[in-house]
């Protein structure tokens, strides 16, 4: 097989969760260029359709699957549902997620408890129920979005970083306990990237500059950037790669 082939996802269905907008959006679109069927996922279902449409609009093939990731019945019934009526799940990407900033001495209580429920909970309860449904089969791909988080601190994200530690920790016992199962299961870890998440990061003059400068690329990471390292993850090139988290950083975890 030429060694291009095997980047082709085409007739594969993949489910990415929180995927109406920002990274998901942009991963689901490089996972229905490469030929994959994308479902996308979130709680709004007008800002879904939008997101679809756009795709549709591209030539793409997309469906949606309205369900909130941090209710665990909920995510079961919608993984039924998708392999029943859209067919099986060959790839799942596990991006949602948020940010609350605050320093960790006046964090809030409900604020950890959100966070984690929305950042760690969803991983745990989509992986393991559409991993219930892959192990049958032999096969199946989950890529779970770590950060440069999952390594790294900055002031007043302390319980994000903790997600973000969890889910790389989470990815590598989810690749020791399916990988027997013929399931490859990694990370993408993201660096800065320009997201509506971030607006107000981008806009601020003295922050960019400490991020570019800190940054051996020397930018900010545009969400195309990562379309490559997830179609590589998704996809037979990556056959023998399991449990590792690669970061799309500009190179900001090589660095002090």
């Amino acid at each position: 097989m030429n060694i291009l082939d095997s980047f082709q996802l085409n007739g594969q269905r993949a489910l990415i969760t929180g995927s109406s907008s920002g990274i998901g959006f942009a991963l689901a679109r490089a996972l229905g260029q490469a030929g994959a069927h994308v479902v996308l996922n979130g709680r709004n279902l007008n800002k879904l359709n939008d997101a679809a449409q756009t795709l549709s609009d591209e030539g793409l093939s997309v469906g949606c699957s309205v369900f909130d990731v941090t209710d665990a019945s909920a995510v079961r019934q919608a993984v039924e549902d998708l392999e029943k009526n859209v067919g099986a799940i060959d790839i799942l990407v596990n991006n949602a997620g948020m940010q609350i900033r605050n320093a960790l001495q006046d964090f809030a209580d409900e604020d950890w408890h959100t966070l984690m429920k929305t950042n760690l909970d969803s991983v745990y309860y989509v992986g393991k129920a559409v991993a219930q449904k892959m192990i049958p089969r032999g096969r199946g791909k989950i890529i779970n979005i770590c950060s440069v988080q999952s390594e790294l601190g900055r002031p007043g994200i302390a319980p994000y970083t903790a997600s973000k530690g969890a889910i790389k920790m989470l990815t590598k016992g989810m690749a020791i306990d399916w990988g027997p199962h013929g399931i490859h299961v990694n990370g993408l870890g993201p660096g800065y990237f320009k997201t509506e998440l971030t607006e107000k990061l981008v806009a601020d003059p003295s922050f960019t500059a400490w991020l570019v400068g800190r940054t051996p690329s020397r930018r900010w990471g545009d969400v195309q950037d990562l379309g490559g390292a997830m179609v590589f993850l998704a996809s037979d090139a990556s056959r023998f790669v399991n449990g590792h988290i690669l970061y799309v950083d500009g190179g900001v975890t090589a660095t002090l």
